[in-house]
């Protein structure tokens, strides 16, 4: 097991191509390889979504949770794939399953973001995942990608 304490945001950046205010994972608390991986997206009024979903009674968006599953997979699969994992690999969406959302996500919760291998095979994984909020689930999906080159030359 990869020490927790050694994915932290920054490892997060250069796992992944995402930024603010689209990068939703914060940290790793646990990643056991070729199995399963526990990250946290700490969920704050501050966030730009929340001006316009809904201002009144802000909800973080069920998309937004579902990409979080996403990022969180995909930082699972390049820590399995270790050193083949470069600046000019980049993971992509290629489906998404069974996706059903059980509760609302509010500023101020803490989103658990839980996903486990299901498949992998020729560069494409599959996870199922779970989001939840103080043990509640707040949605489930089964997550699938894969990776492509990217260069700058073309």
């Amino acid at each position: 097991m990869t020490d927790p304490g050694n994915i932290d945001i920054h490892k997060i950046r250069k796992i992944l191509p995402h930024r603010y205010p689209f990068l939703l994972v914060d940290r790793v608390l646990d990643y056991q390889p070729e199995e399963s991986l526990t990250a946290l997206k700490n969920v704050t009024v501050n966030e730009p979504f929340f001006q316009g979903h809904f201002p009144e009674h802000p909800v973080f968006p069920g998309v937004l949770i579902l990409e979080a599953l996403a990022q969180a997979s995909a930082i699972h699969a390049a820590l399995d794939v270790g050193d083949e994992i470069d600046d000019e690999i980049i993971f992509l969406f290629a489906g998404i399953d069974n996706v059903r959302f059980k509760r609302q996500v509010e500023p101020g919760d803490s989103l658990m973001l839980n996903v486990n291998r299901s498949n992998y095979k020729r560069r494409i994984w599959k996870y199922r995942t779970t989001a939840g909020v103080d043990g509640h689930v707040a949605a489930v999906a089964e997550v699938i990608f894969t990776y492509q080159v990217v260069s700058e030359d073309g």
